[in-house]
């Protein structure tokens, strides 16, 4: 039987979301005003709603398009959000529970390949790879910006570089932590604390699935797939997702 994960957070403004969301209700009765018309001459005296959001395109569960990147991707330009090919959002999902990485550090090339020998798998490119950190439990809470593991840029030349078209994590970002990365730069100087998940981007394109949920309901690490279409965003580097795990047999 099939069955299917949402692996989505809802949209909404929370305290995870570094910035604001606004929704502008127009309710069922004042929408009849909008089509010049009055509540009363409508059946049960409503007319239809709208909302009107102000958000990012990096607001709740997204696709991160390689133009966020940079505008340039080995060389050509980045693909937006709006170019990414479909058939590099659906296919084969793979679980990699790196739970036990600190907050605040840096998921390695070493992690990975522990966490692809735990559950037997052999990358494949096509794979979709989600990191499931556990930061999800802090969503809701200002806690989920900073306290989480983020993708090393080593670790995601190992993925990419293998045929790995996305890469999805159950945290704000794919990087570390902003505050953890800006605070090693500016005690060392070196600028390639900074994103450099993202900005691998910029040599091979790839794409990122940022604020992923319930991983841990999946039923096994493997054996699912998964459906991650982005709205596209016409010249926009993100698009949001919904992103759904598909699981059995139909």
């Amino acid at each position: 039987m099939t069955r299917l994960v949402d692996l989505s957070v809802t949209l909404r403004d929370s305290p995870s979301e570094a910035t604001p969301v606004k929704v502008d209700l127009l309710d069922h009765r004042t929408g009849a005003t909008v089509l010049g018309l009055s509540p009363a001459d409508f059946p049960d005296e409503m007319a239809i709603s709208n909302e009107t959001v102000t958000l990012t395109t990096h607001t709740g569960t997204h696709m991160d398009a390689p133009l966020h990147y940079g505008p340039l991707s080995g060389g050509t330009p980045a693909k937006s959000i709006d170019q990414v090919p479909l058939e590099w959002c659906y296919g084969p999902g793979v679980r990699l529970d790196v739970r036990h990485v600190p907050a605040g550090e840096a998921i390695t090339v070493a992690h990975l390949e522990d966490a692809f020998a735990a559950i037997g798998h052999e990358l494949t490119a096509g794979d979709i790879v989600l990191l499931w950190t556990g930061a999800d439990a802090l969503w809701g809470s200002a806690d989920y910006l900073t306290s989480y593991a983020g993708l090393s840029g080593e670790g995601t030349a190992y993925l990419v570089e293998r045929g790995v078209r996305v890469i999805g994590i159950d945290a704000w970002g794919l990087d570390r932590p902003m505050r953890s990365m800006i605070e090693d730069y500016r005690r060392t100087g070196d600028n390639r604390h900074l994103w450099p998940a993202h900005l691998y981007g910029r040599t091979r394109e790839y794409l990122q699935l940022e604020k992923l949920a319930n991983l841990g309901d999946l039923p096994a690490p493997t054996g699912f797939t998964v459906a991650c279409f982005p709205v596209p965003v016409g010249g926009a580097g993100a698009g949001w997702t919904r992103v759904v795990a598909i699981t059995g047999e139909p």
